[in-house]
């Protein structure tokens, strides 16, 4: 496959994952809103912060390096192997929901049972849901491998939207369950996830007329189970070594991922009612890079997998794909930049409003609107480090992943001490500076080795930070403007005050929108010609 067709994948496959995830988002998050009126503050806080991260945990630590090491590379290898490789991450994931189960229920405080009920049966569960995810996992990367087109979005959001209207149907039919609710919503989730990507992997290699079509390197779809044979490895034990020096990355990557809950579970800087308010406000704010960033991400970390070889210099690799690879990164660095600046500036004015929507006075009266503009700068640099280490990652030698490790153990110790102190001193807005300050460092070590890599040849991909001083100008008046215009018509001079906030606002992003369309032609051009690649190998329609 030519590098221009891997990048027309990676194009539609982000593309339209992002244009299905905007509408399913949108269903969940009505349903979150209704939900969020019937529950307190505390239950909030131990499904979303305790109970979710024991998930999140067993999860990220049994599968992560798995897909990373998996991906990496071309679609021709002795996929037998790698699914064999893919199949262990099972059986660690039960290793790892029996340890920390344990953790959650003898070691950490547990939750009064007259505000929080059943909480013992939601570790149980919320373990137990992970280990059934982890069944999916050889057909997730199977069909991120094969770029089946809007295959992983339609079945994320379809078990999100499902989990949403069971959670909304039994708070109000059977509130007293408590947490109970959730942990049979999460396990339901996860069952629907897997049985999405095992539905369609039957009906694909069942059809005689898709059997002719496909490449798939499998017939049939027994041949995704483990398969023991007397000739050849089990494994291939170059993708286990891969796996390993990403499992040690992973491990620091989840502290500093979901750094800031484990600093509340485990040091009780907040009470389970603040750490509630401060998770829906997490989410709220993370939601435009869960849309928007987490799709490029996954789709062009593909892209880049496959275009680089891992173990050359730039001299030494197709200067075709090597040029392309500098294109594309430059181009999603310059979106990133225009994204998350956009969020960052309108972010500041309409965070109050947008948190008085969502969840009414429980949010928008407290410490919320502070937490989501402080969170809008922080999607500013989450949006550069998702596309920096994106190609980071891609192009790293194992040696190179060896040694970033030490710069991430360093990075995880900091954060955990710099989120305990800041969180002293000014609440849970600490959270939030000492993530700011760890991605600026990751930030940093990623753009010093696109740099390095880039050094030996005429590319400079790095330019796609600059923007021209007319936008940036643009940008800085738009933030005056509707930084007046809350002062004087949000948040509580009534409905025709708060509509006009937002016709200033969408003035504002529609000007700022147009000088950047005018300013940055460049990148409009890569997104229109990417955008209208044309449709080759859509393998799910």
């Amino acid at each position: 496959m030519g590098s221009q067709e891997v990048l027309g994948q990676a194009a539609r496959l982000a593309s339209s994952g992002l244009l299905l995830q905007v509408m399913f988002r949108l269903i969940t998050f009505v349903l979150n809103a209704f939900i969020l009126r019937f529950l307190s503050k505390e239950i909030i806080g131990v499904v979303n912060v305790r109970l979710t991260l024991l998930y999140s945990t067993t999860i990220f630590l049994a599968r992560e390096a798995f897909r990373r090491a998996c991906l990496s590379g071309g679609t021709q290898r002795d996929w037998r192997q790698t699914l064999n490789l893919l199949w262990l991450t099972v059986p660690l994931g039960v290793l790892w929901s029996l340890f920390l189960g344990w953790i959650w229920l003898q070691l950490l405080e547990v939750p009064d049972p007259n505000v929080v009920s059943h909480y013992g049966t939601g570790v149980v569960l919320f373990g137990f849901s992970a280990v059934v995810e982890l069944l999916g996992e050889p057909f997730w990367v199977m069909a991120h491998a094969h770029m089946f087109v809007k295959l992983k979005v339609i079945a994320e959001s379809l078990s999100i939207i499902l989990r949403s209207l069971l959670i909304a149907f039994l708070v109000l039919w059977l509130p007293h369950w408590g947490l109970f609710i959730f942990s049979l919503a999460q396990l339901f989730y996860t069952a629907v996830l897997v049985l999405c990507y095992v539905i369609y992997f039957a009906k694909l290699l069942s059809s005689p007329e898709s059997a002719k079509q496909q490449t798939l390197p499998v017939s049939r779809i027994t041949d995704l189970l483990p398969n023991i044979t007397r000739s050849g490895a089990f494994i291939n034990w170059k993708e286990a070594k891969l796996t390993w020096s990403f499992f040690k990355q992973s491990f620091l990557k989840q502290i500093l991922t979901e750094g800031e809950r484990y600093v509340m579970t485990f040091l009780n800087v907040l009470n389970f009612g603040d750490q509630g308010v401060y998770d829906i406000v997490n989410n709220l704010g993370s939601l435009v890079a869960r849309l928007i960033f987490q799709p490029i991400e996954e789709s062009f970390y593909i892209f880049f997998a496959k275009v680089l070889e891992r173990e050359k210099g730039t001299t030494l690799q197709k200067q075709e794909d090597v040029t392309m690879a500098a294109v594309v990164l430059e181009s999603l660095l310059k979106l990133a930049l225009l994204a998350g600046l956009t969020i960052t500036v309108f972010g500041f004015a309409y965070s109050q409003l947008a948190l008085d929507i969502y969840g009414g006075t429980m949010l928008s009266s407290g410490s919320g609107p502070v937490l989501l503009r402080f969170y809008c700068l922080y999607v500013l640099l989450l949006a550069i480090n998702g596309v920096t280490e994106c190609f980071t990652f891609a192009a790293m030698t194992k040696e190179e992943v060896d040694r970033y490790n030490f710069t991430m153990l360093a990075l995880s110790s900091s954060f955990l001490v710099l989120s305990y102190l800041l969180t002293r001193w000014c609440g849970s807005v600490g959270f939030i500076l000492a993530n700011c300050f760890n991605m600026g460092i990751r930030i940093t070590q990623s753009l010093r080795f696109i740099h390095h890599y880039y050094q030996g040849s005429p590319h400079r991909p790095l330019a796609g930070l600059l923007l021209s001083p007319v936008l940036l100008g643009v940008f800085a008046l738009s933030g005056g403007i509707t930084g007046i215009s809350e002062v004087f018509l949000c948040c509580e001079r009534g409905w025709l005050a708060r509509l006009a906030h937002i016709v200033v606002g969408a003035f504002c992003l529609g000007v700022t929108l147009g000088t950047a369309f005018l300013t940055e032609t460049k990148l409009i051009h890569f997104l229109r010609t990417q955008l209208s690649v044309p449709r080759l190998n859509d393998k799910m329609t």
